[in-house]
């Protein structure tokens, strides 16, 4: 009889391994959601669908996993990462928009960013606010899709953050479910990383 496949180890290390830095604030480019979206329709028509990827960053505190979110304000967060340039790969994409987000604009610190596993695809199949983690069928035009990538962390890193936003490290149990207050992308990554097998490195 053969083995079940062993679940992917994904190894965390302590908040407290890490440094977080300030550099210069990187203004969003929409002001509401109506000008996001907008936005989105005129780029659809220049480009066609749009791709986003986004980054899930982990580290953990009283051995619990915790990731890290972008706070813009004092209510919306969102993961690092963003759209990609026509003919951009997954990968180059995601650490381009990772180093614009979170990386220090110096030569003595090289940001070493390990992307894994795409874990989730959500579509946008109009130009409206809900997202899907499948394409409809009845939609052969969707207008984005966006996927989420496991980005492993070395156990030292230094970040810098755009000094008009929050970096914050949020619960596993705290994000499950909670689609009031992180709507559905982030609160079901919960339920995406139950695959993976934690290790929780100690400092």
């Amino acid at each position: 009889m053969v083995g079940a496949p062993s679940s992917p180890v994904v190894n965390v290390y302590p908040l407290a391994n890490y440094t977080f830095g300030t550099k210069e604030a990187k203004m969003e480019k929409d002001t509401s959601v109506a000008d996001r979206l907008a936005r989105m329709k005129v780029n659809y028509m220049k480009e066609g669908m749009r791709t986003s990827v986004e980054a899930i960053l982990l580290v953990q505190e009283h051995n619990h996993p915790h990731i890290l979110l972008l706070q813009i304000g004092n209510t919306f967060c969102k993961l690092p990462g963003g759209r990609l340039k026509p003919g951009e790969s997954e990968i180059e994409g995601l650490k381009r928009k990772l180093c614009s987000k979170l990386a220090v604009n110096s030569p003595s610190f090289p940001p070493n960013w390990q992307v894994g596993e795409c874990v989730a695809e959500w579509w946008r199949p109009n130009f409206e606010t809900v997202m899907y983690p499948y394409c409809p069928p009845h939609i052969t035009k969707p207008k984005e899709c966006k996927k989420l990538f496991i980005v492993h962390l070395t156990e030292r890193e230094y970040f810098a953050v755009p000094r008009n936003l929050k970096l914050l490290a949020v619960p596993l149990f705290e994000l499950y479910d909670n689609v009031q207050r992180y709507g559905p992308v982030i609160s079901t990554i919960p339920q995406q990383l139950s695959r993976f097998q934690f290790n929780m490195v100690s400092s």
